[in-house]
């Protein structure tokens, strides 16, 4: 087990951890992320993201790094960027960072403030309403916020939501509220399937990946459902019942899908049970041994 994934434990299980660079001095992870360079913006968007998911990741120098280009090239006065460009504000890579910071320590921070606040102001979470945001960007790239909003940028977004709810500020009453809103949209799909036809919306959600990238994956999906405290909703059935069939044989889960793009870095291979995945869908082995 990579010692990145072991210091992830004991943390999430509020244990002790007194040297905590002994860990990420000994993970194969970061020695493999402290190796990039020459990384496309997008790249180091992906690089940072999959950081994120690190305990005291924000320490490493590859991390403060990536960091500084982040907020001098991509950050803006309303969000986060992926192309640096104001106007070109998208949904999914406003709140995929915005998560990032949160996780590293950031969630106060100008940057991170200024795309919550955008979430808060201009996304839509259902088909009735109508998003304010004055420019392009979200029609340019997919039709973010068109007649349908994006159902990725709407997940993507509740992940963040989720994250800051947890790690930045329990009591923020609009946060909340939106989260309720959001993930009831979601279970409205059954999480994953389209209302016209059941079948899965978008390429990839049906399948497991770690650490996210932009696409909308099943790991989204479960830790979604599991951080809003939604397993038992009979619409989450359809959902845990895809989770619980990929379960394998040795009684672990498989990452199912590996981006590849220079930054993003999968943190196990599809040949063996993940130790990632497993841990990140063991909190609803109860839910699965229920239905």
């Amino acid at each position: 087990m990579d010692s990145a994934l072991v210091l992830r434990m004991k943390v999430d299980q509020n244990k002790e951890i007194s040297e905590p660079f002994d860990y990420l001095d000994h993970s194969d992870i970061i020695k493999n992320y402290a190796k990039m360079t020459k990384l496309k913006p997008l790249g180091k968007i992906f690089a940072l993201i999959g950081l994120a998911e690190i305990p005291y990741a924000e320490k490493l120098p590859i991390t403060q790094e990536l960091l500084a280009f982040v907020n001098q090239n991509l950050s803006t006065s309303e969000g986060f960027s992926f192309t640096g460009k104001l106007e070109e504000i998208v949904p999914c890579y406003n709140a995929m960072l915005f998560e990032a910071y949160c996780r590293l320590g950031l969630g106060k921070s100008s940057e991170a403030q200024n795309a919550l606040q955008w979430i808060k102001q201009y996304q839509v979470f259902d088909r009735q309403q109508k998003t304010t945001w004055p420019h392009k960007g979200i029609c340019k790239f997919g039709g973010c916020m068109m007649r349908v909003p994006c159902y990725i940028g709407i997940g993507k977004t509740m992940r963040a939501l989720l994250t800051y709810q947890e790690k930045v500020d329990p009591h923020d009453e609009k946060v909340n509220a939106l989260i309720e809103q959001g993930v009831d949209y979601m279970l409205q799909h059954n999480l994953y399937q389209r209302l016209s036809t059941g079948q899965p919306i978008s390429p990839h959600i049906t399948e497991s990946m770690f650490p996210q990238s932009y696409v909308l994956s099943l790991t989204d999906l479960m830790y979604i459902i599991e951080k809003s405290q939604y397993t038992t909703d009979p619409r989450a059935h359809d959902l845990l019942q895809l989770i619980h069939q990929k379960k394998t044989k040795t009684g672990g889960w498989k990452i199912d899908y590996i981006y590849k793009y220079a930054g993003y870095l999968p943190f196990e291979n599809r040949r063996k049970d993940s130790e990632w995945i497993t841990y990140l869908y063991s909190p609803i082995e109860k839910s699965l041994r229920s239905e």
